[in-house]
């Protein structure tokens, strides 16, 4: 991404990792927030993430994502009745998507923001060939936030089971019920330079419906 790290690179005159975090902290339930870094970032992390919130708190994160996400929740309260985690390269989430989120979690259950998969879907070899063609309509893109009662989610990270590339994976892995949310086709995750103004386009037309 140009050398810049993709929460910092600006949309719309705010780092993406800004965007990612508002609908979050405009939840009256969210006391507490932990940023996984960098470590280099973490170490002297930028004025625009200290001063947004006073919720907001920082650790330096690991080599991979379940090694960030287990830093932050050693850096939780260890009182809390639900925890979210959600990427920082995702800007795109809305306040609904959030709470709806929020309130599985609250009823006992893991929530995950996602979408059903609209492409067929194609199983393929170790030599490229197609070996089958499952029927889409059982499958969803798995997104963020995914938010899960507190006990589970610290439960499934103590029984460890390896890295996974989402929560829920781990949360799976250790009996939990969880449920897919849909977010529609707007949560997209910023992850090369092409998705930067479509991130845009979505948030101006956001701002424009809003005015």
């Amino acid at each position: 991404m140009g050398g810049v790290r993709k929460p910092f690179i600006e949309l719309l005159g705010e780092p993406v990792l800004v965007h990612a975090l508002r609908p979050l902290l405009d939840d009256p339930r969210v006391v507490s927030v932990v940023v996984a870094l960098a470590p280099e970032d973490a170490a002297s992390p930028p004025s625009w993430l200290v001063d947004l919130d006073a919720r907001v708190g920082v650790v330096a994160g690991g080599d991979t994502r379940t090694d960030s996400v287990r830093a932050a929740l050693a850096a939780l309260p260890r009182d809390l009745e639900v925890i979210a985690v959600h990427d920082a390269a995702r800007p795109l989430v809305t306040a609904e998507v959030v709470a709806r989120c929020i309130d599985l979690a609250s009823g006992g259950c893991g929530a995950v923001a996602g979408c059903p998969a609209v492409d067929t879907l194609k199983e393929v070899g170790l030599d490229g060939a197609i070996v089958g063609t499952p029927d889409r309509a059982r499958f969803w893109h798995a997104h963020t936030p995914q938010v899960f009662p507190a006990d589970v989610l610290r439960r499934a990270y103590a029984m460890g089971g390896g890295d996974a590339t989402d929560d829920a994976a781990l949360v799976e892995r250790v009996g939990g019920e969880v449920h897919l949310v849909d977010d529609g086709p707007s949560n997209i995750k910023v992850t090369r330079p092409e998705d930067v103004p479509v991130a845009e386009a979505l948030l101006q037309s956001r701002r424009a419906t809003a005015w």
